[in-house]
Order: C-alpha cells, then sequence, then structure tokens
C-alpha cells in the first residue's frame, strides 16, 4: 500500500502468529451474534474508514470505508497486513516508536498524516489515528483522506502566491523564497555556494504604454514580457536548478539565483534580459519596443538581510536608470557608500542649523598695489557629529536642491555682518574690511533677499558698503524679472555685488554694462598660468592674455577685479602689473577662524 516494508516492524509483529480475536469470524469481519452486535454492525457499516489492529500489529478487521480507501481485495488484502506497513508507521523512528507504545498500551493515542500509496497508482494524504479499544487486545485505526482538502488548499495557495497578469510567482512567493534562500545559504554545507544573486528590473516608458493605449494593452506586454524572462531563467539552468522569476508589482520583476555561481552568472542573466527584451513586441496588432533597466546584486548569504538585499536591489536599479536606462548596472559598495553619505548629509542639513553645528572661517582679500588687508571673504563649514569639518563643496549642493540653502544662507548673512561689525567696533584705529558672503541663486528666488540684507544691516549696525555679496556667473548672466531688480535694490542700497568664478561660463559680456555688478573674481583656472619656470615667461600665454583683457574690460566699464587662488610671490606680482585690484589665495592666508583676522587687524606696538 504505501513503500515496500523493509521487514516486520518489532520484533513481536516478527514471530506473531496471524491469530484473530473471537469477536471476528474467520474472514475478518465482525461476529453478529455476539451480544454487541449493533455496534459491530454500526463499526462495519459506518462511512468513517475504520480498521482493527492487534497487539502484534496485523489488521485483524477493516470496515467497508477503509476497504474502499486502502482498495483491499482478493489479490492485495487488508486484512492480515502488518499495519506498520500498510499505513506507513515504520518510515520515520519517532512515528514507529509512538506506534508501538499504543501497541504496547503504554501511549492512549498517536496521529499522523501519512502519505499513501493506493493500488490503483495514485497518492492520496491520509489522516491516520489509532488509539486501544477499552476492555479488548486491540487497537482502532480511524482513517480521513485529506487529498481534497490538501488539493483544494494547494490550489488557493498557488493563486494566493502567483500574478493573475502574468502567472508568475507574486511578491509574497518571491519574499518567502529569498528568505529561505539566505536561511539556507546561512549554513556551510558542502556543496552548496552559499551565495544569491537577484537581477531587479523595471520597464523604461512602460506608463507611458498604459497611458495611451490602455491597461489591456499594458496587461498583455507584461504577460509577453514574463514570457521572455522565463525563457531567460530556463536558458540560465545551472546546476543548481533554475532562476526564480517573479512580478514584483506593476512593471517591476525580479530574477532570483538561489545558489549563486558568482558575480559573472548574475550579470549573464542580467544581459540575457536586455537582449530578450530588445526585440519588438507584437500584441493584437499593436507593435511595441520596450527597454528595461536592470540592478544586479551578488553576494554571500551569511550577514545579508532580506531588507538588506533589496535595498542594494533597489539602489542599483536606480544607478541603472541615472546611467541611461536599458542597461544593467552592478552593486557598488563604494558608490553606496558615497549614496549613504549623501543622504545622511541631505537629512541632517536643517537640524544642523538649528543644532549650532556650521561656524564660518575668514579667508582675507589683499590690495595688490601695497599689500593691505581691504577684505574677507567668509566661508561656511559644517562641523559633522560623524564625519568632522566639512567644506562647502560637500554640503552646499545639497542644500541647495532641498532648500536649506536659504535657512543656512540667512544664518551665514547675518553671523559674517555680526563679525564684521565686531572688528570694526574691537578696532576703531584701523580701516574697517568689507565682508563677502557667497549667495545661491534660489536665496534670491526663494526669499526676500533684499528685506533681509536690510534687517540685518540695520541689526548689527554695519555699513551697506561693508558688505559685499558674491553670485556665480551663471546666476548673474542672464537674470531678468524677480533676481535683476534684486539685485538692484541691493545695489541701491550700497551693497556691493560680485560675479564669483568669472570666465567659466558662457559669458555675455556685453551684458555687463547692465547688470549693477562692482567686482569681477577671476577663476582660480586662469590664476595658476601665472607662474614662472626658472625665470622665463610665463607657463601659459594665453590665460595671461585673457587675464590682461579681462581686467582692463572690468576698469573700462568701472569694475574692480579680484584674482582668486594666488598661491606664489609671481603670480601676485604679475597680477598687480596687469593692474589687478585684490587677490585672494594660499599666498596670503587660507581661510582662518575669526581671531586671527582680529590679529591682523590690531595695530602693531
Amino acid at each position: 500500500m504505501s513503500a515496500q516494508p523493509d521487514g516486520p516492524t518489532t520484533a513481536t509483529e516478527a514471530s506473531a502468529p496471524r491469530r484473530r480475536p473471537d469477536l471476528l469470524t474467520e474472514s475478518g469481519h465482525p461476529r453478529l451474534d455476539a451480544p454487541d452486535a449493533a455496534y459491530r454492525s454500526a463499526f462495519l457499516a459506518s462511512p468513517l474508514p475504520m480498521a482493527v489492529v492487534d497487539r502484534a500489529g496485523l489488521v485483524v478487521g477493516a470496515n467497508r470505508a477503509a476497504l474502499a480507501l486502502l482498495g483491499g481485495d482478493s489479490d492485495q488484502p487488508v486484512v492480515g497486513r502488518l499495519a506498520a506497513e500498510l499505513l506507513d508507521l515504520a518510515s520515520d523512528p519517532r512515528t514507529r516508536d509512538a506506534y508501538q507504545d499504543v501497541l504496547d498500551g503504554r501511549q492512549a493515542r498517536l496521529s499522523r498524516t501519512r502519505r499513501l500509496k493506493h493500488p490503483v497508482g495514485h497518492s492520496m494524504w491520509t489522516r491516520v489515528t489509532l488509539a486501544p479499544v477499552p476492555g479488548a487486545e486491540v487497537v482502532l485505526v480511524s482513517l480521513h483522506d485529506l487529498s481534497a482538502h490538501r488539493e483544494l488548499r494547494s490550489r488557493l495557495r498557488h493563486l494566493q502566491m502567483h500574478d493573475p497578469v502574468t502567472k508568475l510567482p507574486n511578491r509574497a512567493l518571491f519574499f518567502e523564497r529569498l528568505t529561505a534562500a539566505l536561511e539556507a545559504g546561512a549554513y556551510d554545507e558542502t556543496g552548496t555556494t552559499g551565495r544569491v544573486g537577484l537581477c531587479y528590473l523595471d520597464l523604461d516608458g512602460f506608463k507611458a504604454v498604459n497611458d495611451t493605449l490602455g491597461h489591456h494593452v499594458g496587461d498583455r506586454l507584461l504577460a509577453a514580457v514574463a514570457q521572455r524572462l522565463a525563457h531567460c531563467a530556463e536558458r540560465a539552468r545551472h546546476t543548481t536548478g533554475v532562476p526564480l522569476v517573479a512580478r514584483l508589482g506593476g512593471d517591476e520583476f525580479a530574477l532570483l539565483v538561489e545558489e549563486s555561481a558568482g558575480t559573472e552568472q548574475a550579470t549573464d542573466l542580467a544581459q540575457s534580459v536586455l537582449d530578450a527584451l530588445r526585440e519588438p513586441f507584437d500584441l493584437a496588432g499593436q507593435r511595441l519596443s520596450v527597454s528595461a533597466s536592470v540592478g544586479v546584486v551578488e553576494r554571500q548569504a551569511v550577514g545579508t538581510s532580506t531588507t538588506g538585499l533589496m535595498q542594494a536591489a533597489d539602489t542599483t536599479l536606480y544607478w541603472a536608470k541615472a546611467d541611461g536606462k536599458a542597461r544593467w548596472t552592478l552593486f557598488d559598495p563604494e558608490r553606496n557608500a558615497h549614496r549613504m553619505t549623501r543622504q545622511a548629509l541631505s537629512s541632517g542639513l536643517r537640524p544642523a542649523v538649528e543644532r549650532g553645528e556650521f561656524v564660518l572661517e575668514y579667508q582675507p582679500l589683499v590690495q595688490l598695489e601695497d599689500g593691505a588687508l581691504r577684505g574677507v571673504e567668509a566661508l561656511v563649514r559644517w562641523r559633522h557629529p560623524q564625519f568632522g569639518l566639512l567644506t562647502p563643496n560637500r554640503f552646499i549642493g545639497l542644500a541647495e536642491e532641498d532648500g536649506s540653502i536659504v535657512q543656512l544662507g540667512l544664518w551665514v548673512l547675518r553671523t559674517a555682518c555680526a563679525q564684521a561689525r565686531r572688528w570694526q567696533l574691537d578696532n576703531p584705529g584701523a580701516p574697517p574690511v568689507f565682508v563677502s558672503v557667497n549667495v545661491a541663486v534660489r536665496q534670491v528666488w526663494d526669499s526676500d533677499l533684499v528685506a533681509d540684507v536690510a534687517r540685518i544691516l540695520a541689526d548689527t549696525g554695519l555699513a551697506p558698503e561693508l558688505l559685499q555679496l558674491e553670485l556665480t556667473e551663471s546666476a548673474v548672466m542672464g537674470s531678468a524679472g524677480r533676481p535683476l531688480q534684486a539685485l538692484q535694490a541691493l545695489s541701491d542700497m550700497g551693497v556691493r555685488i560680485a560675479i564669483d568664478d568669472f570666465g567659466t561660463g558662457y559669458s555675455n559680456l556685453a551684458y555687463l554694462s547692465r547688470l549693477p555688478v562692482s567686482v569681477l573674481k577671476l577663476d582660480g583656472s586662469f590664476v595658476r598660468g601665472f607662474q614662472y619656470e626658472d625665470g622665463a615667461a610665463p607657463s601659459d600665454p594665453a590665460d595671461a592674455m585673457i587675464v590682461e583683457a579681462l581686467v582692463q574690460l572690468a576698469h573700462r566699464l568701472g569694475l574692480t577685479v579680484t584674482a582668486e587662488c594666488v598661491e606664489t610671490a609671481e603670480q601676485a606680482e604679475r597680477l598687480r602689473r596687469i593692474g589687478c585690484d585684490t587677490g585672494q589665495g594660499w599666498l596670503y592666508s587660507r581661510p582662518v577662524a575669526p581671531d586671527r583676522i582680529s590679529r591682523l587687524l590690531a595695530p602693531v606696538s
């Protein structure tokens, strides 16, 4: 009935004679002339399959329902067989021992679900329950066929775990398999790789298909894509099996490689997906072409969580799209670390201003003609509790993206003006120095910069002519509407407007005459060409000619010129000779704390 027996289940069964109790006839049916004949008749006619087993483990009786369930006939009778063989009660030690305890009277009940093989060939799941009959040397066996129930449960699970559009495993089944793969890979077993690979993809431009052709066409496209992905997985069959293809939702799919053979296997699978989807789809008269972006992650299962793996896959898919779409991108820990740092900085910008984590350093602006200190540029630094002291190039771009530059810029402006006024009050005999503050173009658009500057100047007592606002060339050139009006109002107030990094953009020089600008700051890339080699001519004559022309143009327009990144005395001398007004760079000083500037302003005793 079940697996072929390996021999008697116990020594008792092997040696026991095939006897039957007096309550049974020679054919194994209940004796109807006994006092409890009614009960025996009920046993015989019961729709619940039941059998009687003696203490030696032999089936000594069975009702019609049991015979029908177990397929007992003259060729393969039920009565007279060992119950352990018939009902698969000896295939595992735990069940075998419990069964023997029931036969010996040491255990009152045993219930097991077994997969039995019917003589005609089909398998059936059966609940087998055994209990001793009080006052008799027999054990009653009741049987419950669970096959239909388990089949229904299996069908319901299939519906629950598969996507109705593509017929692929859905998100729930994918994560079930992924979790199992990570748990299995965490154990060091012989013959396993202990690795997993994942290709996470979505279709480029799928939303346009739904929007223009309708969801019914979109669903057909998803089903066709699923077929090609399944074909790719089948072709990628490895010694460890076929990769699992699942639809995670929308136009997102995943191919899971359990027991991955390495990165090359995962990337080869990703490339085969791109190649397969590159061919056009013919969908009921609609010919569509799509592409996909694929994020690839392959790693050791040890130390990898489901959440961590999916986060890495999602990040890598984003990179694939950002890199141009229609491609696969492999997870890069270094690139991810940079992204995580960037995200941490971005999320901490606004709170950092409130916590006072920003400080200002100041770099001197020196008159080239006589070397006198004319002003300082305020440069913001972030004393980050995790990453240390950060320069503006690490966070200003992030602040401009999320809008926190307005809050940060206002703090910088107020702090710098208050410091400039303090220097002036502490050094009444010294010529006052102006302070130059960088302003982002978003500050001009997203805040009332004119009102903010007027209020700060009034609160600190700093004269407007001692404040210089620096904007980048790209922000100033072509300004119109509100930005131009704001710059004009600030200039009318007496505030100096400077164009920073001049010469790096695509300037319309004629436009300079219509802007309220008073200072040009030459980009350091020009200044670096102003250095002599062994007393010979400048190393880059073209730079010298451009700078000289820009200085002459600026002076004719009534503007002063500041050269950035002055590092050598030769550069300073050359710039002075061609008429540059002020210089800024490490030749004079690196950015320093406010007290260092105070010492420069103090009179020599």
